[in-house]
């Protein structure tokens, strides 16, 4: 059992090799121009938080926090996601700054899995939070930024679906009235995009023909603005008409951006963070099987840290943008030179020269190198070898 251990990994975690983490940083760094360039600033929050602040305010599900004790028997959690962390931190020692905020991240957030089904334990996170601004050119701006970050990493083929939470709940309320638990069950089936469950479950509760009529159309509600006069005619209530005027505003501005390209609307759009509360977000690439970014406007979150202040951000899955971005070409540009025992010197000033230009520079003796060869056709697509040797350059 020991010696089985010693290479397996807790569940849902991975190592990261050489080539994925080159990949990585180059996504990250091209991402983090793109949110400098809107005027962001980056900031980092603690691994740990306290279970009864992050952990409950978080919308992870209990049972996918990694939970740990301190010495004095406070419970703590390994970060669930970005967002609570900064909230509580805005709260608090930013409490007294200029409003609005805006802040970004970039980090490893935690989330335990029950079963090994290829969902990461741990993945990194970049992201945006634009606090204090209540209006849809802070969605606006939160949504372009999104397109526009992506793009510079070199995505282009991706869409951006835009909800509203509001709306989907405001009718669930008017057709529904007091029967929350149905009203839980078809938001769960609509999150988990199964819209056969949500049909079977439709037609089998005892209401109207009108009103489960009503609800099945809600599922056509998807495409891009033709859907604003479906939707403002299935309205149901000021609520629904209010979320539909704030989609037009937001599409609006979305087009002065010139972002428009990328979006799509979907008024079926549910996430499991419990905290959003008008717009929401996710991104699509082809052939990645999972959600590459989401996003949206949290308004409550804020006032359980006793901040008033409404909220809008995004998140970044950067493992998934680099499987989006399907980059296979190694960006190792290191600099090889091979020494011997009578060409170490001159091999080391050679070496110490290109590294003064900024320059990486892999400086090995051959001795040690079990296959010459092998170890050159392993390399040679990647590093630019030199050998050093008898005092000439070989």
């Amino acid at each position: 059992m020991v010696k089985r251990l010693m290479f397996e990994k807790p569940l849902g975690m991975r190592d990261t090799l050489p080539f994925f983490y080159n990949q990585k940083s180059k996504a990250r760094r091209q991402l983090s121009e793109a949110i400098l360039s809107y005027g962001y600033s980056f900031m980092d929050t603690p691994l740990m938080e306290y279970h009864d602040t992050v952990g409950k305010v978080s919308a992870t599900l209990d049972q996918q926090l990694f939970k740990l004790l301190d010495q004095q028997g406070h419970t703590l959690v390994l970060r669930p996601d970005m967002t609570a962390p900064i909230a509580r931190v805005a709260a608090s020692q930013l409490k007294n700054g200029e409003f609005p905020l805006r802040l970004a991240y970039d980090g490893p957030v935690f989330r335990a899995q029950q079963a090994e089904g290829g969902k990461p334990a741990q993945f990194e996170q970049v992201g945006t939070e634009l606090i204090g601004d209540h209006s849809s050119y802070g969605d606006a701006e939160v949504i372009a930024l999104l397109v526009d970050s992506l793009k510079q990493t070199g995505l282009d083929n991706f869409v951006i679906t835009v909800g509203h939470i509001g709306y989907v709940k405001a009718f669930f309320s008017d057709l529904l009235g007091d029967d929350e638990e149905t009203m839980e069950t078809l938001l769960h089936y609509l999150y988990r995009k199964n819209y056969v469950g949500f049909r079977e479950c439709v037609k089998s509760l005892s209401i109207s023909g009108d009103k489960k009529q009503a609800l099945l159309e809600l599922l056509s509600l998807r495409g891009g603005e033709e859907i604003f006069e479906a939707s403002r005619s299935l309205a149901r209530n000021q609520s629904c008409m209010q979320a539909v005027n704030e989609l037009k505003q937001l599409y609006r501005l979305l087009k002065v951006n010139g972002v428009e390209d990328y979006i799509q609307f979907d008024l079926n759009l549910i996430s499991h963070m419990e905290y959003y509360t008008g717009i929401l977000f996710e991104g699509y690439a082809p052939n990645l099987g999972a959600l590459l970014c989401n996003g949206g406007r949290y308004d409550t979150l804020l006032p359980s840290f006793e901040l008033n202040a409404s909220a809008t951000g995004f998140a970044v899955h950067l493992e998934r943008l680099v499987e989006a971005l399907n980059d296979f070409e190694d960006q190792d540009e290191r600099i090889g030179i091979i020494v011997d025992d009578d060409s170490y010197a001159k091999g080391k000033r050679k070496a110490d020269e290109y590294r003064k230009e900024g320059r990486a520079v892999l400086l090995q003796h051959v001795d040690q190198i079990p296959d010459l060869p092998a170890f050159y056709s392993q390399l040679a697509n990647t590093i630019d070898f030199t050998q050093v040797g008898g005092g000439q350059d070989e």
